[in-house]
């Protein structure tokens, strides 16, 4: 069975972000993920983790002003100082707090020809690859789908396949948001098996609802024995919005994953 990580962007949001450390602790898990680490101190992450026993295993890049509805800056022919920039302030948090790898959201190109923006992505991507391979930090591109992100830049895996071909670099990979790609493309176990060389990490949440595997329409047992049959060792980032309470849901993780819990808040 795969190993699980909490996203704490989406999960236990009940509970101020830093608390939610030892609520993902306290559930039973012993590795986190989630969008960005600046708005916090290095330090106190890192107490946090520590603390709690807690692994990170992936957080973004920096991806310009979410608050205002950008999904990243990799795209923008305009802001390639500021994204190489955030690839050297990410780099900064990834050594400090042990993250293996890092994923780049591609954005939203408006008023951008979609061959310049896709030049702009290979740039950037190849860029932020080599600066990452030195530091022995893996990169992660990932497709979103068109009806949550109206306009992002890659919405399928064979797009995201395609940048990963034309940067050319041995450092990067795809991120495969289960998801998402359900809901742009189907095909799910088909795509993870023939491309699963190239699949560095994976998410959840069911469709429709984005709601905790159970509640929808994947085949979440299946997608499991599949990865554990081709032998993925990575994590799977619970990337989901819970239907009440984290804690309340998390019982999926027992009669969907097979998982056995063994906090009583599970």
């Amino acid at each position: 069975m795969p190993k699980f990580a909490a996203n704490l962007t989406m999960l236990f949001n009940e509970v101020p972000f830093l608390d939610r450390f030892a609520a993902a602790a306290d559930a039973g898990f012993d590795a986190v993920e989630f969008l960005f680490p600046y708005p916090y101190q290095i330090a106190e992450l890192s107490e946090r983790l520590e603390q709690n026993k807690l692994k990170l295993v992936l957080h973004n890049l920096p991806a310009g002003n979410w608050e205002a509805g950008e999904r990243g800056i990799a795209s923008l022919p305009d802001r390639v100082t500021e994204f190489q920039e955030g690839v050297g302030r990410a780099i900064e948090y990834a050594k400090a707090l042990k993250v293996p790898q890092l994923n780049c959201l591609v954005g939203i190109p408006k008023n951008v020809e979609a061959d310049k923006a896709r030049a702009t992505i290979v740039d950037n991507l190849r860029f932020a690859a080599a600066a990452l391979k030195k530091e022995g930090i893996r990169l992660l591109v990932e497709p979103c789908n068109s009806y949550d992100i109206p306009g992002f830049a890659l919405n399928r895996s064979s797009e995201g396949l395609d940048v990963i071909q034309a940067v050319g670099s041995d450092n990067l990979f795809l991120q495969y948001d289960i998801y998402h790609m359900q809901r742009m493309e189907g095909e799910l176990a088909a795509t993870i098996k023939k491309h699963f060389a190239q699949i560095a990490h994976i998410q959840l949440a069911d469709n429709p609802g984005r709601n905790e595997p159970g509640t929808g329409e994947i085949n979440y047992p299946f997608l499991f024995d599949l990865l554990d049959s081709l032998g993925y060792q990575g994590y799977v980032g619970c990337e989901y919005k819970p239907r009440t309470t984290t804690a309340e849901g998390l019982g999926w993780l027992e009669s969907v994953a097979g998982v056995k819990r063994a906090h009583a808040s599970a």
